[in-house]
């Protein structure tokens, strides 16, 4: 049931990039194991399991790690794990007596993902922060935004998923791979500033090659170019164009019915003022869904700006199965795509040690073993 079924997954509960990068894992058939606090305070804004996409398709086991006990029984999954993600401050895992040290003195084949937003060293290593705080360092927020306007937040798509949880999932892998050569885990510290800054790594090429200058909003891929953005249409939507090459880029004139000077200006910056007017004049011509009946499919790279509860609809997503529907909650399906070992239906979000029983008893614990966790207060 997917590519990484037997790899198991023990999750230290965290918010952001953790639990993405652990639904990434979870979605090609890993075993995640999430070690949850006896009570959810402080980790995300409060809801019922079935809407907490990120944090499907794994077990729950709820402990004390405040406790020596729950430490201990926390220690003995760990013993059985091919990984382990934590997204603490740095030091605080050390202080629950669950850091690497810990680990690998008994577990030394553990690949053990380390998820902050600074690093485990710097300056800013002990700071709190955001995604926003993450690539306002990194240069990324202050490409992204409207022409003498202040940048704008890509959501947290940049730092908190980008650059954070495919960064670890790829580190992770990658020691997984060295692991079979060595035979020994590592550590993997995965820094959302380090991973934005990579995202980044064509843009500084540019920079450096005089391709990239000039205040935001002027630049070939930031909306200043006029055949590379976004248009109002008829009826107050929006379409995407994005007719870079120089092909694409006649065939986007023609099909706008644009006077055929344009042709000539596509590399002419000075001219730009005047073919982004030519081509707002005609979207505003048709309708979002009469754009896309003319032009989806075709070389303008054209593509409607669906609103986030329409994307699952449209017929492209609906033939491939991009979405899918778990306890009622429609979501996106694992990614990617595989030809042998296709991943299972997700499984809804697990309540707060829902399984808790059930892992410890895979390591060892016995029935009263746990009654007497339970009745102490250390299991949940």
């Amino acid at each position: 049931m997917g590519p990484l079924h037997g790899l198991r997954v023990v999750e230290l509960a965290s918010i952001g990039p953790g639990p993405m990068c652990t639904m990434l894992l979870a979605d090609l058939g890993a075993d995640v194991i999430r070690i949850d606090r006896l009570e959810p305070s402080g980790l995300g804004v409060p809801m019922k399991a079935r809407f907490d996409v990120n944090g499907r398709s794994r077990r729950s086991a709820a402990l004390d790690l405040k406790s020596a006990v729950g430490v201990d029984a926390a220690l003995r999954i760990v013993d059985r794990a091919d990984v382990l993600i934590e997204g603490f401050r740095p030091g605080v895992a050390e202080r629950l007596g669950l850091g690497p040290a810990d680990c690998h003195a008994r577990n030394p084949r553990l690949v053990y993902g380390r998820m902050t937003g600074f690093g485990q060293t710097g300056p800013l290593a002990q700071a709190a922060g955001h995604d926003l705080n993450y690539i306002a360092l990194t240069g990324a927020l202050d490409a992204i935004g409207p022409v003498g306007g202040a940048p704008l937040p890509p959501l947290n798509l940049v730092g908190d998923y980008g650059g954070g949880a495919l960064y670890l999932a790829f580190g992770l892998m990658a020691a997984l791979f060295e692991r079979q050569t060595s035979g020994r885990g590592q550590v993997v510290d995965a820094a959302m500033v380090d991973g934005a800054a990579s995202l980044m790594s064509m843009f500084h090429g540019m920079l450096a090659a005089g391709g990239w200058s000039g205040p935001r909003g002027g630049n070939l891929l930031d909306g200043g170019a006029p055949f590379y953005g976004v248009y109002e249409t008829a009826d107050g939507q929006h379409v995407s164009i994005g007719s870079l090459e120089p092909k694409f880029y006649a065939e986007m004139v023609r099909r706008l019915g644009l006077d055929d000077k344009f042709l000539r200006l596509q590399g002419d910056v000075s001219q730009w003022p005047a073919l982004r007017q030519a081509i707002a004049a005609a979207v505003r011509e048709r309708t979002r869904d009469e754009w896309s009946a003319l032009l989806e499919g075709t070389d303008v790279c054209f593509a409607p700006v669906l609103k986030l509860g329409e994307a699952h609809r449209h017929p492209h997503a609906v033939a491939r199965g991009t979405y899918v529907e778990v306890a009622g909650v429609v979501q996106p399906g694992p990614a990617p795509r595989f030809d042998r070992s296709v991943p299972g239906h997700p499984r809804p979000a697990p309540e707060i040690g829902a399984h808790t029983s059930e892992v410890l008893a895979e390591c060892g614990f016995t029935d009263d073993d746990i009654a007497r966790l339970r009745t102490s207060g250390v299991i949940r």
